[in-house]
Parts: C-alpha cells; structure tokens; sequence
C-alpha cells in the first residue's frame, strides 16, 4: 500500500477508485469482493482503466503456457473460494482493451459506470466473449443499460479518448502497475482482499458525519 493524494475523500460519501482491466479474470473476483465489503455503506465505486497490454504491445493466448498454468495455480482456485463462475477465455491472442474503456468514459456518463464494468467482464470470463469486437462491445453496452446509437460517436469523440488517455496518466502518475488496484481515502491498495479486512479498510475512513 502507498499514501496518494488526499482528495478521494468526499465528505458526502466514501470515494472508492477502482483500476481494472477487462482482460484481467482477478478484476471480476475482486469487484464482486468489494461489493460484499461495501454492501450496505455509504460508498461511491468508480471503475478507472488500466490497459495491462496496450497497442502494440502483443497480448497474450491462451494456448501458450502461460494463462493455463496460472489459471489453474491462481484463478480457478480463487474463484472456487469465492463462488464465483470464471473461465479462461478461448480468444486468441487476448483483445485490446482501450474501445471498450472509452465507452467506459460514456457509461460513467451515463451513470452506470459500475454496471457496464461488470457487463463487460462477464461477457469475457463467463461468457467467453470478445470484449475488443465492436459489436460485443456495443451488446454489452445495451445490456448495461446504455443505448446502442451513440456508442460509435462515444469511440469517435476525441473528447472521451482524451479522457481515458488522462485516467491512464493519472493510473501511472499515482503508481498503478498492476489490477485490481484501488484507492480508498487517501492510501492506495493492490491486488485482492479478504472482504472482511477491506471492509474493516472501508468502514475507518467513512467520513465523520
């Protein structure tokens, strides 16, 4: 954990920045800890981008031996702990991830943010779906809740492209290197939880009302 700037606190409720990406399967299981951590508190959960793999950079296939190796030693087991449905994805190589967090940018607009994150890593660890494909990402923006017409404009619009360009400076201006990172009051935390220590976490830096 590292102390960050101290402005993610609001006084109204807690701010909670999430970093994930949609390729990352511990993103899915550490957003459902965190909802049960957080359950019945007065929290704002924000999903902030981080691109583990970004254009060019190659990413990874799952016939290699890489992703089974540490599906079955990692992901698999954390899962079964959980209760969580998951599975390596059959994509090859794994998609890029920066069309669907511009759309991200819309969703957060459109104030389901949250829903949309979950939609789309879903549709990639329990549905095996390609999350880089324009219309996947389009019927699992709908599915969210979002209308479908503005999707495209919201991948043209220099204005949400300039918006997750400046989230991922500021994921690596705070120190983001990995997922799921998160931010919760003033300290920065990675990787997963136990849920009872992250609410312990959460419930020490609710604002005094």
């Amino acid at each position: 954990m590292r102390l960050i700037d101290d402005n993610l606190i609001e006084k109204e409720s807690l701010k909670i920045k999430v970093w994930i990406d949609f390729v990352c399967p511990y993103c899915l299981l550490g957003k459902k800890v965190l909802e049960e951590a957080a359950s019945g508190l007065n929290v704002d959960i924000e999903m902030m981008p981080f691109e583990l793999r970004a254009y060019p950079t190659p990413t990874l296939r799952p016939e290699d031996d890489y992703l089974p190796s540490a599906w079955k030693h990692g992901v698999y087991p954390a899962a079964e702990q959980l209760g969580i449905p998951i599975k390596l994805p059959s994509i090859s190589p794994q998609p890029y991830t920066r069309d669907a967090f511009i759309v991200l940018q819309y969703a957060k607009e459109q104030g389901v943010g949250n829903e949309y994150a979950d939609a789309m890593l879903r549709a990639f660890f329990q549905q095996d779906r390609d999350v880089g494909d324009l219309v996947v990402i389009k019927e699992v923006a709908a599915s969210a809740g979002l209308q479908i017409e503005p999707i495209e404009e919201s991948l043209k619009s220099p204005i949400n492209s300039q918006r997750h360009d400046k989230e991922l400076e500021y994921a690596s201006r705070i120190g983001i290197r990995a997922v799921p990172s998160m931010a919760i009051g003033n300290t920065l935390y990675s990787g997963m939880l136990d849920a009872q220590k992250l609410r312990g976490i959460i419930l020490s830096n609710m604002p005094v009302e």
